[in-house]
């Protein structure tokens, strides 16, 4: 019993019975005007729901008053796009009236009814209800007044169901809007993946650099090499502290640019750092750097990242060649190794080398990893444009 009352205790089944009789505000207006034409309001809707803002507002009621406690409505609130969007609005506007009209007299007729019941019941001839006007009074009809009860209830839960219903069929987004969802859905799948590719790398890369840095410097017994590891792990933290605050800050800034992000014109950053771990860094650069374009300037400085992070990490203090060459429309990045049978940060999870592949793909370019020759090869080529 308790849970066909439980609707009762629901505020949404009054606010969506609100939301039906607002149209009936417009009737009960009218009808002081021209009580001989009340189909008319029915008719002005026709041209209301033509007006591209009308599909606003109506989405926007629907939202507070069908569903308020839904975090997800189905309602949309952008302004009609096509006449398609128009019709839907008119035909909503026209069904919602139709609905309202339902509730109004229920709610005014069956509690009336109910009234009559009982002073009939109680020996009182009433005339309230033109259905009762020929029956006789009687202690009996009292056994009827339930009826009236439950269909108010029916009609009252009912109908807020039903207009639920059809304005998510009338009102929910169109097949423009949930393709622009789904497109800024995926932009946004995108953005996550990148942002944290940016955490891997950056703060990979730091922390790979502090780890050799201090190993060697508890090993080494030489004060002198020990003040250049503190010094080279402070700038390092340095570094990876700024590339963390921020990508925090396009957490918090979604549409903040990424220019901020360090370019291929500062990859002496990574040699350096590399250096300082005691890898033995043969850099060849050819071509104009500095003129890649920013986007792929960005992204080749992360693959360089990655790459040297993994020779610090799985080979340790070996000759590592970096080869940049931009030309013919392409950057081209290459990271050579020799293969070692030890690997001092311990096996990985792979993630940085599919990053590498990922960023280059996303760029219409590629990247390939894996031994030839007793070495170790990362290569990537992007393309300029």
């Amino acid at each position: 019993m308790g849970r066909y009352l439980r609707p009762l205790l629901r505020g949404t089944t009054y606010t969506r019975l609100l939301h039906l009789w607002v149209p009936m505000f417009l009737v009960s207006f009218w009808m002081f005007i021209d009580p001989s034409r009340p189909w008319a309001p029915a008719v002005f809707l026709v041209p209301l729901g033509l007006i591209p803002a009308v599909r606003t507002g109506e989405g926007a009621q629907a939202r507070l008053l069908l569903v308020p406690a839904d975090a997800q409505p189905g309602f949309s609130v952008a302004p009609s796009a096509t006449w398609r969007d128009r019709l839907r609005t008119v035909v909503w506007l026209e069904a919602r009236m139709a609905l309202g009209a339902a509730a109004m007299f229920a709610c005014v007729w069956l509690p009336t009814l109910v009234y009559d019941l009982v002073m009939r019941a109680g020996g009182r001839s009433s005339a309230e209800v033109p259905l009762l006007s020929g029956t006789a009074t009687g202690w009996w009809l009292a056994l009827l007044v339930p009826l009236p009860l439950i269909a108010l209830y029916g009609v009252v839960v009912g109908l807020g169901e039903l207009a639920t219903v059809v304005a998510r069929g009338l009102l929910g987004p169109s097949a423009a809007e949930r393709l622009a969802a789904l497109e800024e859905r995926t932009e946004q799948l995108l953005e996550r993946n990148r942002i944290a590719r940016e955490l891997h790398d950056s703060i990979g890369h730091a922390l790979t650099v502090a780890v050799v840095q201090a190993g060697a410097a508890r090993t080494a017994g030489d004060p002198s090499f020990t003040d250049h590891a503190l010094a080279a792990i402070e700038e390092t933290g340095r570094s990876a502290l700024t590339d963390l605050e921020r990508v925090l800050g396009v957490l918090r800034e979604p549409r903040r640019p990424a220019s901020g992000r360090p370019t291929l014109s500062e990859a002496h950053r990574l040699l350096d750092s590399a250096r300082a771990s005691g890898a033995q860094i043969d850099a060849k650069v050819t071509g104009p750097v500095e003129a890649v374009p920013g986007l792929v300037s960005r992204e080749g400085y992360r693959i360089l990242q990655e790459a040297l992070t993994n020779v610090l990490r799985h080979a340790g203090a070996v000759p590592v060649a970096v080869r940049v060459d931009v030309g013919g429309g392409l950057l081209r990045l290459e990271v050579r190794n020799p293969l070692t049978a030890i690997t001092p940060g311990g096996p990985g999870s792979g993630s940085g080398l599919r990053g590498m592949r990922e960023r280059a793909a996303l760029l219409g370019g590629r990247a390939s990893t894996g031994p030839a020759a007793g070495e170790w090869r990362i290569r990537a080529e992007l393309p300029l444009s």
